[in-house]
């Protein structure tokens, strides 16, 4: 993850939770980096939070080594979303 993003979604995810933005918040990632958020929010019971990760990666764990529930994800999910559009072949000002 570039450097200072992780950051900016812990905070984000608290932020907006306390702030009651969202009821459920989903969290794709498997950075470590963002379990205190995480922890944070369910503790402070301002929002339900769940991580989705790639099948076959490793499951975000809290420590004490209970898991925030995941939504596993694997090829046939992306496959089923993904935008084929050639947004570089647009110029600039158009739509």
């Amino acid at each position: 993850m570039e450097k200072g993003v992780d950051v900016a979604i812990a905070v984000d995810v608290v932020r907006l939770g306390m702030e009651g933005a969202y009821d459920v918040g989903v969290v794709f990632s498997g950075d470590t980096d963002l379990l205190p958020a995480l922890e944070a929010v369910i503790e402070l019971k301002c929002a339900h939070v769940e991580v989705a990760a790639w099948r076959g990666s490793n499951p975000l764990r809290f420590p004490g080594g209970s898991a925030p529930w995941c939504q596993w994800l694997g090829k046939s999910d992306y496959a089923t979303v993904r935008d084929l559009a050639d947004y570089g072949s647009r110029s600039r000002g158009t739509q």
